[in-house]
């Protein structure tokens, strides 16, 4: 599992920067005659989904341990609750 901090710049890569790479490189190739444009930023775009894809993971498996722990805690509370009566 990784951090939070680590999680945070992935989604950020993700969402932001390498969308905007794309196009940025597709924009200035198609200006300046720049080499590959569709092959390159297709490249970024299947770095990025596959970086969505190993992100929705993470969330996944830390949603399904928040929601063990949840269940745990609620059971500990219970059970604090009948041994005080």
């Amino acid at each position: 599992m990784m951090s939070n901090r680590t999680y945070d710049r992935l989604k950020f890569i993700a969402q932001i920067v390498l969308p905007a790479l794309a196009t940025f490189y597709v924009t200035i190739a198609g200006l300046w005659g720049l080499p590959y444009p569709k092959e390159i930023s297709g490249t970024v775009m299947a770095i990025d989904t596959l970086l969505g894809a190993i992100l929705m993971i993470s969330t996944s498996q830390y949603n399904k341990l928040n929601e063990v722990n949840t269940f745990h805690n609620k059971l500990d509370v219970e059970e604090n609750e009948e041994e005080e009566e």
